[in-house]
């Protein structure tokens, strides 16, 4: 079990780092081509892109994680059930966006230009939906090369689409640029559901299989939703964000134009560098769920705190490092990789605080594989009212975008602390 923690962990965070730098080069290749408007129209609408991919998976991957790696279940037909029940939902949200893109974009996110957008998330969601339910298939039986090979390919997909299809939209105006990138995920996800198929053993299926079962939706659902009211949430708070900061900078006097840029810097520079190292945390998270959820179901809770101890360290073995450079040369580094020596104070001020965000993935996956996902969830709806009151605060005292770097430290705090002392809870009272 330890070797098969360890070498699943380290599997993770080689194709994680790969990824990372794939995930890098077209960050750079994007902002260089879209510039800091477009890419701040596009980090305007990743919180609305987030919430609708949280609403149409409803937690399922994480439910087929824990459900598959307890091994009594039949897992294919688990798999078919979720994949049904989220393509269900796909459907509403898409019907949803195509009536009401026009209204959203002009009157909450204040730009017309995002309507395209919009629309474009309603047609990427199914291929999404499909592809994280049977990358979750692969996690909870503890095999992470299919993960790290669908990864590394999506990012190679997602790049020669970029290169190739950015010079030709952007040219028809930025808005067609934007909601193109977003569009590129639909060929993204299909490699990777065409990989997964391929890997699958035994792939063929009885019709029994393919019908969902009454007591499989139930177990999954069970998880599910406490899950996904964490992840909805949180979601909740970060679609909030946009249309919080564009109508209240905009009351107090600033302009559309510095708003979008200001916002741009911070989500498509500043957050893009500092949380570089959570590719390493997210890794030793991914390998935890199944481990912590079979000890846990076996009562052997020493071996989850050591798993967990494991875990805080290695993420601040990695973080420690990271914060350090990133507060010293961060005016190098944002030169380097976008040619840029905008958001540099930024930096300065939210890397500390990245610290605790490091750890705060493995532990809040600690939690949510001990069947604590309210718990979490709960963690994370405070955190998200502190978040949104801050900003909406903060944003009235006339201090441009240094609203959202406040609201976020706080967001951050609360929740890491939260959870991390609940997990202590749970595991010193077990």
């Amino acid at each position: 079990m330890k070797n098969k923690f360890i070498k699943s962990t380290l599997i993770l965070i080689v194709g994680g780092f790969f990824t990372k730098v794939l995930g890098m080069i077209i960050k750079i290749v994007l902002t260089r081509t879209i510039g800091t408007t477009g890419i701040g129209l596009y980090s305007m609408i990743m919180p609305t892109f987030m919430l609708l991919n949280s609403i149409a998976q409803l937690g399922l991957p994480t439910a087929l994680n824990v459900l598959v790696a307890n091994e009594k279940y039949n897992t294919k037909n688990l798999v078919f059930t979720a994949i049904l029940i989220s393509l269900s939902i796909d459907i509403l949200i898409m019907i949803f966006l195509i009536i009401s893109s026009n209204y959203l974009s002009s009157n909450l996110l204040n730009d017309s230009r995002l309507s395209l957008s919009l629309l474009s998330i309603g047609f990427v969601l199914p291929f999404i939906t499909v592809s994280n339910c049977l990358r979750s298939y692969f996690f909870a039986r503890q095999r992470m090369y299919p993960h790290v090979i669908t990864n590394i390919i999506e990012d190679l997909v997602k790049l020669i689409f970029i290169i190739i299809g950015i010079p030709f939209f952007i040219t028809k105006g930025i808005e067609y640029a934007v909601a193109f990138v977003i569009l590129s995920n639909i060929f993204c996800e299909l490699s990777s559901i065409i990989i997964f198929i391929f890997l699958i053993p035994n792939f063929k299926c009885s019709k029994k299989e393919l019908r969902p079962n009454k007591a499989n939706v139930k177990e999954l659902l069970k998880i599910a939703i406490p899950t996904t009211g964490s992840r909805l949430i949180g979601s909740i708070g970060y679609f909030l964000e946009p249309i919080i900061i564009t109508y209240v900078l905009l009351k107090v006097g600033y302009s559309n134009n510095f708003i979008v840029n200001e916002y741009g810097i911070i989500n498509g520079y500043v957050m893009q560098l500092v949380l570089l190292p959570s590719f390493f945390t997210a890794a030793i998270s991914q390998a935890l769920i199944p481990i912590v959820s079979k000890n846990y179901s076996k009562k052997n809770y020493k071996y989850i705190k050591k798993k967990l101890k494991q875990a805080i360290f290695t993420s601040l073995l990695i973080g420690i490092p990271a914060t350090i450079i990133f507060e010293l040369f961060p005016e190098n580094l944002l030169g380097l990789l976008f040619k840029t020596n905008k958001g540099v104070e930024y930096i300065k001020v939210i890397v500390p605080i990245c610290l605790l965000h490091y750890i705060q993935s493995p532990i809040s996956s600690t939690l949510q594989s001990m069947n604590s996902a309210r718990i979490s969830m709960m963690g994370t709806f405070i955190g998200m009212i502190l978040r949104t009151l801050s900003l909406f605060i903060f944003s009235f005292l006339r201090i441009g975008l240094w609203s959202l770097i406040v609201a976020t430290s706080v967001n951050i705090i609360f929740v890491t602390l939260f959870d991390l002392y609940n997990v202590k809870k749970l595991l010193k009272s077990n």
